[in-house]
């Protein structure tokens, strides 16, 4: 292989196209507390990294799963009231180690107004933590709740019942009927709040 001082190999993760290393760079000379918000297909995990010189310090840590497993949450763990609900249990957590104010770190992700992404942020700023961003891309208040999912399931239970079974088998397989998804998400909210006062 010929050598030449004019040709620079790339950092792994970018060849990858795992990381930005420019938007990387540009968040870590703010000097605040990233919060880091990574989406999976049925997860959502969002860490509040500090910026150290020998690496990032985790100074909180939330994920979808853990509505299930400490405040009873039943629905689904990917979907848009999820990502709302560990935003706001993040931001909860966040203001409880000392950490007010911060940036959004969405890596490879473009945010896109109504998203799972949006739906996190919003979570996180209402939990009182100051993250700079424009009201307009962040959800609605029926969006965040679950509404259009209970509309949609209410829909497709009076017109076919079949694929209604079909599409929402893993909420009736918990025990929740998907119609009831906006009054469980504000009993499972309540449940949060109560446990992280602010």
């Amino acid at each position: 292989m010929a050598k030449s001082g004019r040709y620079k190999l790339a950092f792994r993760r970018r060849v990858e196209g795992k990381t930005d290393y420019y938007q990387r760079r540009t968040l870590l000379q703010s000097g605040l507390t990233r919060f880091v918000i990574r989406l999976t297909g049925n997860r959502v995990i969002i860490q509040a990294a500090k910026p150290m010189v020998k690496g990032d310090s985790i100074v909180s840590f939330a994920t979808s799963t853990e509505l299930g497993e400490d405040f009873g949450w039943q629905g689904y763990t990917g979907n848009v009231p999820a990502s709302y609900l560990t935003g706001l249990l993040a931001g909860l957590k966040a203001k409880k180690n000392g950490i007010t104010n911060g940036v959004l770190d969405v890596g490879l992700h473009r945010p896109t107004k109504g998203s799972r992404l949006t739906a996190a942020l919003k979570g996180i700023v209402d939990a009182g933590v100051q993250i700079p961003h424009g009201e307009e891309i962040l959800p609605t208040p029926e969006r965040l709740s679950g509404n259009h999912v209970a509309d949609y399931a209410k829909k497709l239970a009076t017109t076919d019942d079949a694929a209604y079974q079909k599409r929402f088998s893993q909420y009736l397989r918990r025990g929740i009927p998907p119609q009831n998804i906006p009054s469980h998400f504000e009993e499972v909210k309540h449940k949060i709040l109560a446990k992280y006062p602010q």
